[in-house]
């Protein structure tokens, strides 16, 4: 559901729109695509989420109810995430309105799938972030590659390990929480009761080996 492969690493992205049967299918195609993705049907709920999480990337219907997808978009235009706008005007005039309001993108509806990945990805990458290259000892995390190395050895990582692996090394020492961790690594549809952050540590620090790179810190969480 998140931390795909190459290019879109840990990539989290809000699809804000109010036809729920195209938001689950857009939301569904962008986690097969390894990102992780929480769906929104308003523009309150938008603004909302934005508000609570760290969003890569927000795909913005333009139509939206309650709050509308224009206040939307410049309420959170140069906030942090990328914003792709999305609408069934796909005029000029509607494209250079769209991008006035602040928005990273514009896509017309209908769109190929493939192209909205793209784009998705393309803005992510532009998205504030780690360097593409982390470094710690004789680890090396090359986010853009989606490789992992310790010494001369390759490690072979599932991507929720490279994600847990690719935020803790980003935090360069400082604690990060199990929260945190599924929140970014995983989605707002993971059980925030599981062990399912222990497990993939456990995994992940049996692929890293000797000597041991990840330090638990009972009741607050992990750093390297």
């Amino acid at each position: 559901m998140s931390c795909g492969p190459a290019h879109n690493v840990c990539v989290r992205v809000l699809v804000a729109e109010d036809h729920v049967t195209l938001a689950g299918r857009i939301a569904q195609g962008l986690r097969q695509a390894g990102m992780a993705v929480d769906a929104v049907y308003d523009g309150a709920a938008a603004l909302e989420a934005a508000a609570q999480a760290a969003y890569d990337v927000i795909v913005l219907d333009r139509d939206l109810p309650a709050v509308h997808g224009d206040r939307v978009c410049r309420t959170l235009a140069g906030g942090g995430p990328r914003i792709l706008l999305l609408t069934a005007a796909a005029g000029v005039d509607d494209r250079v309105d769209g991008l006035e309001l602040g928005a990273d993108d514009y896509l017309g509806k209908p769109f190929a799938f493939a192209e909205l990945v793209a784009r998705v990805r393309a803005l992510a990458r532009r998205a504030p972030s780690a360097p593409p290259v982390l470094r710690r000892g004789d680890l090396t995390v090359d986010r853009a590659r989606h490789r992992a190395g310790r010494g001369a050895r390759q490690l072979s990582l599932t991507r929720k390990e490279f994600g847990i692996l690719e935020m803790l090394l980003a935090a360069d020492g400082t604690l990060v929480s199990a929260e945190e961790l599924l929140e970014h690594v995983w989605d707002a549809n993971a059980d925030p009761f599981s062990n399912i952050v222990s497990v993939t540590m456990a995994r992940l620090r049996r692929k890293l080996g000797d000597p041991p790179l990840i330090e638990t810190v009972v009741g607050k969480g992990y750093r390297m």
